[in-house]
C-alpha cells in the first residue's frame, strides 16, 4: 500500500508542479533566488504528500487493488 500511496503523491506532485511555475517569486517576501529556487520541489513534494494524507484524488486504493491482481497473476 505504501507503494500505491508514494505513486498518488508523487502524480498529485506532478499536477502542482505547474501550478508553482507560474509564480513570479522575485516581488515576494524572499525575493526569489537561487535559495527559494531549491526549496520549490521540496515544497511541492511535502505538500503532495499532504494531500495524498488528506484523501489525495483516490488513485491509491485503485493502484494497490491493481498491484494485487498482477501478484496473483504471476503464482
Amino acid at each position: 500500500m505504501k507503494a500505491a500511496t508514494d505513486f498518488e503523491a508523487m502524480t498529485i506532485g506532478q499536477m502542482l508542479e505547474p501550478m508553482f511555475a507560474t509564480v513570479d517569486t522575485a516581488k515576494g517576501l524572499l525575493g526569489g533566488g537561487t535559495g527559494e529556487e531549491n526549496f520549490k520541489p521540496m515544497l511541492i513534494t511535502e505538500m503532495a504528500k499532504q494531500v495524498e494524507q488528506h484523501g489525495g484524488l483516490g488513485l491509491a486504493n485503485s493502484i494497490y487493488a491493481q498491484m494485487l491482481k498482477m501478484q496473483e497473476k504471476h503464482r
